[in-house]
């Protein structure tokens, strides 16, 4: 491959699969080869020195615009299967553990919960 070439799908580890620059619309660039290693840089900035022999894919990630799109209304969201995030704290207390009290009432419990009534917050044992 020519140096400044645009790669996306790139392997870390000989044989284990693409792992880096797999989002959309992501794409590393072809810095330096020297040896048996190759210089790229990351969509993150980071430059990171892999083998020559970890295969990838040329040319960017598609769908680069997807996030772009507007969707138009919230019929359209409900269409693609993406449900409404209702919080617990404006929720009935049948329905969640954080649910009741007057307007913006804090939780009124000492640790978070889940809906099924179980803490949210993680305990080393």
């Amino acid at each position: 491959m020519p140096l400044g070439t645009a790669i996306h799908n790139i392997e870390f580890t000989l044989g284990r699969g693409g792992q880096l620059a797999r989002a959309v619309g992501a794409v590393a660039k072809l810095i330096a080869k020297e040896g048996k290693s190759a210089t790229l840089k990351l969509p993150s900035g980071e430059v990171r020195l892999i083998s020559k022999n970890c295969s990838a894919t040329v040319e960017q990630v598609g769908n680069a615009r997807v996030n772009q799109k507007s969707l138009g209304k919230a019929g359209s969201k409900c269409w693609l299967g993406k449900r409404p995030v209702v919080r617990g704290v404006v929720m009935n207390p049948v329905d969640h553990p954080h649910g009741d009290g007057e307007g913006r009432a804090p939780i009124g419990r000492k640790k978070t919960r889940n809906p099924l009534g179980l803490s949210c917050t993680w305990k080393k044992k």
